[in-house]
């Protein structure tokens, strides 16, 4: 036990010195565990999964003898604002001139995810992106989307135009019929309000995506 906890002690004093990079994802868990790492192998957590902490899942964290739901929150909620600081943060104003820009910008960041999230970026007259937002989280299959609320944040942050983007968990990209008929009312509406969509891009696995725009689906 006195190992488990002088091992924590020294991973909490490299984060506090701006050192957190060289700890192992087992060291970050460990911390994010707090006293219920003490006679935990944390890597016992992570070994059987080849996404690492990515893959990470309620029932994974609490199958492990120690952890309870209170520790398995602890985890999870760090590995939740992990993503969104990622996923929200202005890419430096980066260009977003083709589906290949989308889904660099995107497909890694949805790596994991076992819902359908529905993205947008924001861009200004100069096709740069002003902002990356999440519209909505769906279930396994499906997305919940309404174009009132795409519209209203795109609105609020005065996009002249609008790439939308979501995944596809299975890992196929295909567009569904709900995809289609879903692009072609936000289209619609963007039509009404003067803030076009410029492409619909489903995103499969990192490396898999479909640009609707390219397809002539929309």
């Amino acid at each position: 036990m006195s190992d488990v906890l002088g091992r924590r002690g020294c991973a909490r004093t490299e984060l506090l010195s701006g050192a957190g990079a060289s700890l192992s994802e087992a060291d970050l868990v460990a911390v994010l565990l707090g006293e219920a790492s003490v006679g935990v192998r944390t890597h016992a957590v992570l070994d059987p999964l080849c996404g690492g902490v990515a893959g990470l899942r309620p029932d994974d964290l609490m199958g492990v003898r120690g952890v309870g739901p209170v520790a398995a929150a602890r985890v999870l909620a760090g590995l939740e604002l992990s993503r969104r600081a990622t996923v929200f943060r202005v890419l430096e104003r980066a260009a977003v001139s083709s589906p290949e820009d989308v889904a660099g910008l995107c497909g890694p960041r949805m790596a994991g995810l076992d819902r359908e999230h529905f993205w947008a970026l924001a861009l200004n007259t100069k096709n740069r992106l002003l902002r990356l937002f999440e519209v909505s989280v769906g279930s396994l299959s499906a997305s919940i989307v309404h174009p009132r609320e795409l519209f209203k944040d795109a609105v609020r942050h005065s996009a002249a135009s609008l790439v939308v983007v979501h995944n596809h968990p299975s890992g196929d990209p295909t567009p569904s019929g709900a995809d289609i008929q879903l692009t072609r009312r936000l289209v619609k509406a963007g039509d009404v309000l003067g803030i076009e969509v410029l492409d619909h891009v489903v995103v499969g696995d990192p490396t898999t995506f479909v640009s609707m725009r390219d397809s002539g689906l929309m």
